[in-house]
């Protein structure tokens, strides 16, 4: 703990100050999300209906898939956007929000169009039958004309956090959840409705937050004079740059949700006991993910600016004070998870066999704060620098490196699958520490 002291005052300074001011707030937007989930399923779990929970369930992992897919629009809307502060060009900053916009516009035609044969699709391999299987559809039909809503959202806060801005993302998510919590509320207990009910709370929600970010954006940044022209917006040269970084992101995602449900598959296979054991300790990663992630929006936000700027020397500085708060947030969370973890799986779950078997695996989660959090960091560091395709290229690696070790070890069980992830997120690290001197001398030198 004296080394953890230590080492958090030396990073005290004005970098620590900005990464601080943009990562905090990021924090707490991301923790807002499951806090969400939570409640949507003690509303249905009050219903006295068994079905509805797993409805919910079901739904919400069915929009997590689609919706995933398109975190591009927020990734590749950040990094462009810092950029051109950075340069100073505030007309190119709102043409980049409009052209994030027009690609989220079109893509939210393409699913409400689809909907219905994803439906057929999506429910069947998710194991959505009977009852269970009609209430997650009905949830899925309601929810889906929200669409438009998410997908613009992710537009404005990745430029919001392009422009240095962390703050009104976290006012949007706090009245988002808010608001959604008081509309299912009320429409399930005071009109009588079930799912449908969770499912037209969060569209309600939805829509209010996009309304919302638009008037932050209008009252904060007044939009430049004839950014908004679309020969301007779609010029040739710009959205086309857009359109790779966002293919390279949503290729990206594609095999981080590859990983991820092969991962879930796997315990599957190993029984009901090893799948609730890696589910539960799967939260602790996903708590620390969240906290890492917000220092990697701050990553996209300073990094963009200085490359935008041209200014090596201040983008080296972020990037050593981002590491710094790396490490020592890896520290904490690893003796944390050592001194409270079981008591923490205990809280989650009544059964002892499953909190036993997890402390056979539990030195596993002890290894994914180091072994994570550089692969966090170089994701924010490299959009900030629009180098999407070093990112893609260093998941491709990490993915490769995954299912090697796990078909390369025979009957390694469980202990192989959590090895296999150890690998992934540390070649996901290492692989884009490597990238970056060749993404940093083409930026600065040419």
């Amino acid at each position: 703990m004296r080394f953890l002291a230590i080492h958090l005052r030396r990073l005290s300074g004005g970098t620590n100050r900005e990464i601080l001011r943009l990562a905090l707030p990021s924090i707490v937007s991301n923790i807002t999300v499951p806090l969400l989930g939570l409640v949507d399923v003690a509303i249905v779990g009050h219903l006295g209906s068994v079905s509805c929970i797993g409805a919910i369930a079901v739904g919400g992992v069915l929009f997590n898939l689609i919706y995933w897919n398109f975190g591009f629009l927020r990734m590749g809307t950040s990094g462009l956007t810092a950029q051109a502060r950075g340069r100073g060009d505030a007309e190119e900053t709102t043409r980049v929000l409009a052209r994030a916009l027009g690609v989220a516009g079109i893509s939210s035609v393409v699913i409400l169009l689809l909907q219905y044969p994803v439906e057929r699709l999506a429910l069947p391999l998710l194991d959505a039958a009977g009852e269970v299987g009609e209430q997650a559809a009905v949830y899925f039909r309601v929810c889906v004309w929200g669409a438009p809503a998410v997908l613009g959202l992710y537009c404005f806060k990745g430029w919001f956090i392009g422009m240095q801005n962390s703050r009104y993302p976290m006012y949007i998510a706090i009245a988002v959840n808010t608001l959604n919590i008081a509309c299912s509320l009320c429409l399930v207990y005071l009109f009588g409705m079930r799912v449908e009910g969770v499912a037209l709370g969060t569209v309600i929600a939805q829509y209010v937050g996009l309304a919302m970010a638009t008037w932050l954006w209008l009252r904060g940044y007044p939009p430049a004079r004839g950014s908004f022209a679309p020969r301007e917006c779609f010029r040739r040269r710009e959205t086309r740059r857009f359109l790779v970084m966002n293919r390279d992101i949503f290729l990206r995602t594609t095999c981080l949700i590859a990983v991820t449900l092969f991962f879930t598959a796997a315990g599957t296979r190993q029984g009901e006991v090893v799948l609730a054991v890696n589910t539960l300790l799967m939260q602790l990663f996903t708590l620390f993910s969240y906290v890492m992630d917000g220092f990697a929006h701050a990553a996209e936000a300073l990094v963009g600016r200085h490359v935008g700027e041209r200014d090596r020397e201040r983008s080296r500085r972020v990037i050593r004070h981002l590491f710094g708060w790396g490490a020592g947030l890896s520290a904490l969370f690893t003796l944390l998870y050592a001194a409270v973890g079981s008591a923490f799986l205990s809280l989650l779950t009544d059964s002892a066999e499953v909190v036993r078997v997890a402390g056979d695996y539990f030195y596993w989660v002890l290894a994914v704060p180091f072994a994570g959090f550089a692969a966090f960091l170089w994701d924010g560091i490299l959009i900030g620098a629009t180098a999407t395709r070093q990112m893609l290229r260093a998941m491709c690696v990490a993915v490769c490196g995954f299912f090697l070790v796990y078909y390369g070890i025979p009957a390694g069980g469980n202990h192989v699958l959590w090895l296999a992830f150890i690998v992934y997120l540390a070649l996901r690290g290492g692989m884009q520490t490597l990238f970056f001197r060749k993404v940093e001398r083409s930026l600065f030198d040419r």
